[in-house]
C-alpha cells in the first residue's frame, strides 16, 4: 500500500510540475500506464504490498 502510495505522489508531482515543463508532463503519464499495466497484468499474487 504504501509503494502504490509512493508511486501516485510521484506522479502527481510530475503532473503538476508538468504545466511548466511539458517533458515531465510525458513522464508522468508514461510512468502512470506502466504502472497501471504492472499492476492489473500481475495479479494480486505478484504483488509483494497486496498480501
Amino acid at each position: 500500500m504504501v509503494a502504490m502510495l509512493l508511486v501516485l505522489l510521484l506522479v502527481l508531482i510530475l503532473f503538476g510540475a508538468g504545466f511548466a515543463l511539458k517533458a515531465l508532463w510525458w513522464i508522468a503519464l508514461v510512468v502512470l500506464v506502466l504502472w497501471i499495466i504492472g499492476f492489473f497484468a500481475r495479479g494480486t499474487s505478484g504483488r509483494w504490498y497486496g498480501r
